[in-house]
């Protein structure tokens, strides 16, 4: 099968989709991967480490002239015109974005996986956990940035000073971004809380964390309680594929401290911060009611070496059984059927169907391969 590597361009998007390793593996297994010129070049990998790995170099037209696509991120609009009836593989987070991209898949009859929605065998979620991680990490590092006084921000600093903790931050969500953020805000030396539907977690979230981790359940009142006096607030709540819900709330924003910050990185689904609306890596943050807020749409992509290795570690063995068997490795593997969003011109992910007001328009994969 033809492979396309198209290169990324979101704002300072600099990831890729596929290591040079990642492409030598497809190559051995009888593809033939076409990468867009300089496709690499952000993440540290040259034109001539994925020639040497037996791709080969194409302009942007070619690699999307192919079979299978393989991206980051969503299309973005300059690249509609590419897409036709092909399997694109990559990050879409159809609720959270424009609806004219979900009208474009289905006008071309593109089948579009979407890393986001791809379930293993316990029901987790393999292809969006590395990037979410990354996430994490990067929602604490961006946070602690912009709590600086000359960011407009507090100027508390979260860490440990001669034994003395220092900063408040309240973790709204308890997956992969939430874990994360809050290991890396307990390591600094912050004051953490965390949040979660679910009191069972509590132990193993203490157990996985820190058993400094302060623990309430996510319950309005609460939530409204820890944020009023939190320096920062990050939002990591993920409903599988459908827009996250608001569970702060404008009011509990208002109730905020003057240069408190908010980081929501569920803003590609739409944001769990009613104040939260997309930002991108040159204008990152803006302010509502006096708190900072940062809402990068591809956060990620800002640590592209780190993310590119890790994303492709995830997605290779997908890809390969995508290159391989085509529709039928989607036929095999009910999990992996759960990333098609899109096919025949149909909507084939529920969540999305609802979430964008075209539940007419829905049909299950399986009726799609019958």
């Amino acid at each position: 099968m033809k492979i396309g590597v198209p290169k990324e361009i979101k704002d300072q998007e600099y990831r890729v989709a596929v290591t040079p390793g990642g492409a030598r593996t497809l190559v051995d297994a009888g593809h033939a991967v076409h990468i867009q010129d300089g496709a690499g070049v952000g993440s540290g990998f040259s034109d001539e480490d994925y020639s040497e790995a037996g791709a080969t170099l194409c302009p942007a037209a070619e690699a999307w002239d192919a079979s299978l696509v393989m991206k980051v991120k969503e299309p973005q609009e300059s690249e509609y015109g590419y897409l036709r009836d092909q399997l694109l593989f990559t990050y879409f987070h159809l609720s959270g974005v424009t609806e004219t991209l979900t009208e474009t898949l289905l006008r071309s009859k593109t089948t579009a996986i979407a890393y986001e929605t791809v379930e293993d065998e316990r029901g987790r979620l393999p292809l969006l956990a590395p990037m979410s991680a990354v996430a994490g990490n990067m929602a604490i590092v961006m946070g602690s940035y912009y709590l600086a006084r000359f960011n407009h921000g507090r100027g508390m600093q979260l860490g440990e000073v001669l034994g003395q903790r220092h900063g408040k931050v309240v973790v709204v969500g308890d997956g992969v971004v939430a874990s994360h953020a809050a290991r890396t805000a307990d390591a600094m030396g912050a004051t953490v809380y965390i949040c979660s539907r679910h009191q069972e977690r509590e132990a193993e979230l203490k157990e996985k964390i820190s058993p400094r981790l302060n623990f309430f359940l996510s319950r309005s009142d609460d939530i409204a309680q820890h944020v009023r006096d939190a320096d920062l607030v990050i939002g990591a709540v993920l409903l599988r594929g459908a827009k996250a819900s608001h569970l702060v709330t404008e009011d509990m924003v208002r109730s905020m401290q003057q240069g408190a910050v908010i980081v929501d990185v569920s803003i590609d689904q739409g944001g769990c911060v009613e104040t939260s609306r997309p930002t991108s890596h040159s204008r990152p943050v803006y302010e509502k009611h006096g708190v900072i807020h940062y809402c990068v749409t591809n956060m990620p992509g800002a640590y592209p070496r780190t993310s590119t290795i890790a994303l492709t570690s995830a997605t290779l063995p997908y890809a390969r059984k995508l290159a391989d068997r085509g529709l039928e490795a989607l036929r095999e593997d009910a999990g992996f059927a759960k990333g098609v969003n899109t096919c025949q011109s149909r909507v084939t992910c529920e969540s999305v169907a609802v979430a964008l007001g075209l539940t007419e328009r829905y049909d299950t994969f399986s009726s799609m391969l019958a």
